[in-house]
């Protein structure tokens, strides 16, 4: 039975590009990209009196084999990273199943 995972990698949007490249480059290319919002730890940005409490962030969804996930994640997290707050955060889900809805295909 194969075993897959879900990759959510949220980042911020100017890097995005660079994260779809890197995945593209490592060999998965197939993504979904969702424009959001939301503040981490530091519960927002402060830039003098202004309070930015909500901030834009891109979101990816990889689904993968299970075996992969670890090299995906790698993969994000080295062309996603700045250095800075913000950087963002991954998170890995077990997925039950799925399919391809023009072929039926189960699996990613």
């Amino acid at each position: 039975m194969i075993q897959l995972k879900l990759v959510k990698a949220i980042v911020r949007p100017e890097k995005a590009d660079d994260v779809v490249d890197a995945l593209n480059n490592a060999g998965y290319p197939a993504f979904t990209k969702i424009d959001v919002v939301g503040r981490g730890k530091q519960g927002g940005l402060r830039v003098g009196e202004i309070l930015y409490d909500e901030l834009p962030k891109m979101m990816l969804l990889i689904a993968v084999d299970d075996d992969d996930a670890g090299r995906v994640v790698e993969v994000i997290e080295n062309s996603a990273y700045t250095g800075n707050f913000g950087d963002g955060k991954i998170f890995v889900q077990q997925l039950e199943e799925a399919y391809t809805i023009r072929t039926g295909e189960k699996g990613v």
